[in-house]
């Protein structure tokens, strides 16, 4: 099912992930962030709202492993606490989740075959291909490594 939105905008691991811990009672751990109130801030306004906007499966995925890692927090949030940020992520109406495909392996070819990256920047091919198969040509990103995509527009959120 293709995302079908006026403005189609999709938010990556790095922020989402940032986005995402505002929501799980981390404390004072966050504030020592630097974006706590910013992502706090977008992500009330994306999900009180009424245009939708897109979260990844690969990204839900990489917030749970961060936010129950204990080398990451001390101490990390529990499997439970995780699921509950998760299940207040996946609630508001307007929210997509967008997964692959059967369009996903062309698309991610012609991206790698358009943007020379390798090693690590596969993963954010992954993601650019992602947004792609659903009709999305923006994402919400902290990650500055976007910007070589030419497929897609990449503002910084704050």
């Amino acid at each position: 099912m293709k995302f079908d939105a006026t403005k189609r905008v999709s938010l990556t691991r790095d922020f989402f992930t940032s986005l995402a811990e505002t929501s799980v009672d981390l404390d004072d751990r966050l504030l020592a962030a630097g974006f706590f109130k910013q992502a706090h801030d977008l992500l009330r306004r994306l999900s009180e709202g009424r245009t939708p906007y897109a979260l990844f499966w690969p990204s839900l995925y990489e917030f749970l492993r961060v936010v129950t890692h204990h080398r990451v927090f001390d101490p990390p949030s529990t499997v439970d606490e995780a699921l509950e940020a998760l299940d207040a992520f996946l609630e508001p109406p307007a929210v997509r989740v967008l997964s692959e495909t059967p369009a996903h392996q062309e698309i991610l070819c012609q991206v790698l075959r358009e943007t020379p990256v390798n090693g690590n920047l596969i993963h954010d091919a992954h993601m650019v291909a992602l947004v792609l198969e659903h009709g999305v040509h923006e994402i919400v990103t902290l990650d500055g490594d976007f910007r070589r995509f030419p497929q897609i527009s990449s503002p910084k959120p704050f």
